[in-house]
């Protein structure tokens, strides 16, 4: 669909002549005034709005003031016979895109529209992309009710909007990063750079240029200056993941950062100040760390100001549900297929389990499920042996069973046919051989207690 556009001029020559240039590429609309240029915007939402500065009545002063006024606001490009540096600056504060003078040079009008309209789609997609962030760092976007996480959730809320450093504890795959997202995105840093580095992941002697820059010629391979992540990040966050991991060099630099805001590239002494918030993250215990001499206490006190604990997934087993109806609603989207439906039994075993993993080993598993079932219904005997309780069950375990445990033996033995049976994936002999019964045994045992069956 061609843009739209609006010519107001109260030169009927002028009109038309713009109106012949521009209507094989876009669609056209004339106005001779300001009152009938305030019509047509009121009844079309236009793209752009080309309007003379002076005509008769209401200058075109004021149909910028209207355009802007505009819940879709147009790109306003002014003409004038009139230009001067004045004019131009007052149109641009009132909200022109840009400023021509008469007579009009139509192949740089022509030019400076598509350059308008494409800046306006680069905006709207930065546009579309920031809300995209904003909705999903937002704390309503960070799923789980737990009491564990609403306490991490209210922490990063007053944390937020500071300046503070913020450490981040917790095992792999626990979210660490998702909340230094979020505590990015609601701080007045959020149109501001986010930058993350994972320390374990680069060399002790790459890390310190990958952090603060080096000068051409600092060492063997500086073929030019490079600018570091703390530049980079510049008046927004920087998130360095896996803190334990780095050196005693680094360490020093870290901490004199901390102390001044400042630092140094590698192979110069000139200081460079920047503003940046540091939050850092780490799945080791720095204090046993600070005992042991591999990591200095006072870097430890400075990234500490503010301490916020992941819990780990075992401690959370209320949000397995709503997570994993997260993922697979968010896989199911982005794969065009159905989403899938967990039976009550499955959903209750993927609780007991412990996600050594934690949730990225949980959205790992939503993925695979999603593609693999493609719709339909996860039930127990689909799982992975791993989810199983007890997946080896005997006989002689029943036998033996105390009598103190809080199962009777009944329910005991009706727990081991079931694992039994959703191991042997539905295969009755299989789950026979299991149990060190023979099939008519089972048969006779699945009779008496037919729910057990996962056929």
């Amino acid at each position: 669909m061609p843009a739209t556009v609006l010519i107001v001029d109260d030169e009927k020559h002028t009109r038309e002549g713009l109106m012949l240039a521009l209507e094989d590429e876009y669609d056209v609309y004339l106005a001779s005034d300001a009152e009938e240029a305030f019509r047509l915007m009121d009844s079309e939402p236009f793209d752009v709005v080309l309007t003379d500065l002076r005509m008769a009545g209401k200058s075109g002063m004021k149909v910028i003031e209207k355009a802007m006024s505009l819940p879709r606001q147009p790109i306003i490009i002014m003409m004038t016979a009139y230009g001067n540096v004045e004019t131009a600056v007052e149109a641009m504060k009132r909200g022109a895109y840009d400023f021509l003078t008469k007579p009009v040079n139509l192949e740089k009008l022509e030019l400076l529209i598509k350059r308008a309209l494409k800046d306006r789609n680069t905006q709207v997609q930065v546009e579309h992309l920031q809300q995209r962030l904003d909705n999903k760092f937002s704390f309503d976007g960070i799923v789980g009710n737990s009491p564990a996480l609403a306490d991490v959730i209210d922490k990063v809320r007053l944390v937020a909007p500071t300046r503070t450093s913020v450490l981040i504890e917790g095992e792999t795959g626990t979210g660490k990063e998702l909340i230094a997202q979020a505590i990015h995105q609601n701080s007045d840093r959020a149109r501001r750079p986010f930058i993350a580095v994972h320390c374990a992941s680069l060399a002790s002697n790459l890390l310190e240029s990958e952090l603060f820059g080096h000068e051409r010629g600092a060492f063997t391979g500086a073929n030019e200056r490079r600018v570091g992540r703390f530049e980079a990040a510049d008046n927004g966050t920087l998130f360095l993941d896996e803190i334990g991991e780095i050196d005693a060099s680094t360490q020093v630099k870290l901490l004199r950062f901390l102390e001044t805001r400042s630092f140094e590239r590698l192979g110069s002494v000139k200081p460079i100040k920047v503003d940046v918030r540091l939050v850092a993250a780490t799945n080791r215990d720095l204090e046993k760390m600070v005992k042991e001499g591999t990591f200095r206490e006072d870097l430890l006190y400075r990234l500490n100001v503010v301490k916020l604990t992941m819990p780990p997934l075992r401690d959370r087993p209320d949000d397995i549900p709503v997570l994993l109806n997260h993922f697979i609603k968010q896989f199911a989207e982005e794969n065009n297929v159905p989403q899938v439906e967990i039976e009550p039994d499955a959903m209750k075993t993927l609780q007991a389990y412990r996600w050594p993993g934690n949730i990225r080993e949980l959205r790992n598993f939503a993925e695979n499920t999603v593609v693999m079932k493609r719709g339909g219904r996860l039930s127990l005997y689909d799982l992975d042996h791993r989810f199983i309780e007890n997946p080896q069950p005997d006989q002689a375990a029943v036998q033996s069973m105390p009598m103190s445990n809080p199962l009777s033996v009944e329910e005991n033995e009706k727990r081991l046919l079931r694992n039994a049976l959703v191991q042997a994936k539905g295969n009755r002999t299989q789950a026979a051989r299991l149990l060190g019964m023979s099939r008519r045994t089972l048969h006779r045992k699945l009779n008496q207690w037919p729910d057990l069956d996962v056929r």
